[in-house]
């Protein structure tokens, strides 16, 4: 996964809105929907056949979670477990709270390759990086939107900031169904942004294509998009609508129905 955006508490209607994308080979098999876990409490999301787990998850209590890979010089170790098992602890009780909690109490950082994790619910919103050599780092955040790709969250990042301007353009998160598809399918490149985050030592070296929303390049890109819209506490089942493919070609999907089969 290489772009979420979680808006909480942002005075939408929905207490928890999360537009996701996700950038992989286009060779590796997986699937943009599926059933993750059946049991208490059940789970829906993305699922890696390769390696196994997700890259973003929601469970039917209205917890989503969802990861970036922190990028390692010399590549993912595949001797290490897959970092899709992550969000899989996180939406693994009621509240993200319980998540962040057991997740901090089950893993050891030193068993993964690097990341960085969002998790949230109607009530709480958690940061939180994986690494080798130290404990998981939880941070909470306070109400609003939060953009990560695959950097830690908020650090200067052209990609983000082009999400964030195309949002601030829009009617915002209060029309998600409408504004975040567009979003999610842009294809700009802010070049003059990398260039510029080069030049003051940001340490940019990445293919240029990478800091669009949506991803194309020679055997890599955007392989699908999520949006889910959590409602209040009495008003039903997190909405979640499934693009399986690029957003900028693919239909988005409602699939809520499905928490009920």
């Amino acid at each position: 996964m290489c772009l979420l955006l979680f808006a909480w508490q942002t005075g939408s209607s929905f207490p928890l809105i999360v537009a996701a994308n996700r950038d992989e080979q286009l060779d590796r098999p997986a699937r943009s929907f599926c059933t993750l876990r059946d049991q208490h409490p059940r789970v829906l999301g993305g699922h890696d056949d390769l390696a196994g787990g997700t890259w973003l998850a929601a469970n039917e209590h209205g917890v989503v979670a969802g990861l970036t890979n922190r990028p390692s010089p010399g590549g993912r170790d595949p001797n290490k477990r897959t970092r899709g098992e992550l969000p899989l602890v996180l939406v693994g009780g009621r509240t993200a709270s319980d998540g962040v909690e057991a997740l901090v109490r089950r893993i050891r950082p030193d068993d993964y390759n690097p990341a960085w994790l969002l998790v949230g619910d109607r009530r709480s919103l958690f940061y939180l990086e994986v690494a080798p050599g130290r404990p998981v780092s939880v941070q909470p955040l306070a109400p609003g939107v939060h953009v990560l790709e695959n950097a830690p969250l908020g650090e200067p990042s052209p990609k983000v900031e082009r999400v964030r301007s195309l949002l601030a353009a829009s009617d915002g998160v209060e029309s998600p169904w409408t504004t975040l598809p567009e979003i999610l399918a842009d294809h700009m490149v802010p070049v003059a942004e990398v260039h510029e985050a080069a030049s003051d030592g940001g340490g940019v070296s990445r293919r240029l294509e990478t800091f669009a929303a949506c991803v194309h390049t020679d055997g890599y890109g955007t392989r699908s998009a999520t949006l889910l819209a959590v409602p209040p506490a009495t008003a039903g089942e997190t909405r979640m609508l499934v693009a399986d493919g690029p957003p900028c070609t693919a239909p988005f999907v409602d699939v809520t129905g499905c928490w009920t089969r």
